[in-house]
């Protein structure tokens, strides 16, 4: 009876044994499979080249080079020691549909670092507007798709146009270095997340000595002015995600510009014909004022206000929108030799402007020069444009909407 059952517990013991050898002998394979693509095949790649959505502004890549990590893919995890991307086309307005299509595989689950490093060379970004400009760059990432450093140039352009970010140790606090058009913008960005999971972003500028018309031309862009700008940045955002953080960026600068140039448009000329002409350019002694830019769902919006402009021969003051390519702006301008400053309105496509004199502003600058002839034609010309202002038709405000206090 002993002996049956020993006999018996000698047969039933046979099954895990040779089940572990069998595994123990899979493992050696995987283990010798493993080290042999190691020295074998240093890197193993993916390559995919020439292809595109299926979008009506495509997203469209010449070649792109993943270097996954072998034993992570042993893991079920997926981790990129690296991704080379070599030529694309990115239009801003297909991006955020093409980015919503793709689902990771019920099959693999995303390591703690998915990605630890990222290149690319002529990447065409294609604005809303249609306006192509080409980077080059390169990132180094953390867990939670923190950048540790990044480096983002266009290439080719003189002087230099790039951004840097270095991250301060862990914290979720960056170092900015922005070279562009022979000036500096340096500073430090924050993102916060508070109760609730949403994302905020802010940070500060110190632009230094930048040529306005060379960085707006190194991001081929059209400059209306010329001039070396310096002053402070303030910015924000917030959203659940990187990309709702890009859709909501805020800036806020206050500048100061010496020795302007006012590009296409002489504002001397424009006075004196009462908008008719205005073909040529204005030199200013000093341009100062606060700029904002507020990213929307229909594009950036640009918002200029509390503008003042100094010549040999005219002061003004005024504030000014860019939005979709299209401007409207309001001017006071007074003239130094004796004839009292007009309003003047600018408006329409920012490549074919219309220059105006608002409705009743010439009967409120004779208004101001009549009530006040002896305080000075600056004085008189403020009270001409806001007595002028009386006279435009205002616009109906909706019974819904709250009154201003």
């Amino acid at each position: 009876m002993v002996q049956t059952g020993d006999t018996g517990l000698r047969r039933a013991r046979r099954w895990p044994i040779w089940l572990l050898a069998g595994l123990a002998v899979s493992a050696c394979l995987v283990l010798v499979a493993a080290i042999a693509a190691r020295y074998l095949l240093p890197e193993a790649a993916v390559v995919l080249e020439d292809f595109a959505t299926a979008q009506a502004q495509p997203v469209s890549i010449q070649k792109i080079t993943f270097y996954p990590a072998l034993g992570e893919l042993l893991r079920r995890r997926i981790r990129l020691e690296r991704v080379v991307l070599e030529g694309a086309v990115v239009p801003q307005l297909s991006l955020r549909a093409w980015a919503q299509q793709g689902s990771a595989s019920s099959w693999f689950e995303a390591a703690e670092l998915p990605l630890a490093h990222l290149s690319f060379r002529q990447v065409s970004w294609i604005s809303r507007r249609g306006i192509p400009v080409s980077y080059d760059g390169e990132l180094d990432f953390g867990p939670g798709w923190r950048p540790r450093l990044a480096h983002l140039w266009r290439p080719a352009v003189k002087p230099p146009a790039e951004l840097r970010l270095s991250r301060q140790a862990d914290a979720d606090r960056w170092f900015v270095r922005i070279n562009v058009g022979g000036g500096t913008a340096d500073g430090e960005l924050q993102l916060l997340t508070p109760a609730g999971g949403r994302l905020h972003l802010q940070g500060k500028l110190q632009p230094r000595g930048i040529e306005v018309a060379q960085a707006l031309q190194a991001l081929n862009r059209n400059p209306v002015i010329a001039g070396q700008a310096s002053g402070e940045t303030a910015l924000r955002a917030d959203g659940e995600n990187v990309w709702q953080l890009a859709q909501s960026l805020h800036s806020q600068t206050s500048f100061s510009m010496r020795s302007a140039t006012l590009l296409r448009f002489d504002l001397g000329k424009a006075m004196r014909s009462a908008g008719r002409a205005h073909d040529g350019h204005t030199a200013l002694d000093a341009v100062s004022g606060q700029m904002d830019t507020q990213n929307t769902a229909n594009g950036m919006v640009l918002d200029f206000s509390h503008l003042q402009a100094r010549s040999g021969a005219l002061s003004a003051s005024g504030k000014a929108r860019l939005a979709n390519r299209q401007i409207d702006a309001e001017f006071a301008v007074d003239l130094v030799d004796g004839v009292v400053g007009v309003p003047l309105r600018v408006s329409g496509p920012t490549d074919h402007v219309t220059v105006s004199v608002p409705s009743g502003a010439v009967a409120g600058a004779v208004v101001g020069t009549a009530i006040l002839p002896g305080l000075g034609t600056a004085i008189g010309a403020r009270l001409g444009a806001a007595v002028g202002g009386m006279f435009k038709p205002q616009p109906k405000r909706n019974n819904n909407s709250p009154a201003r206090p």
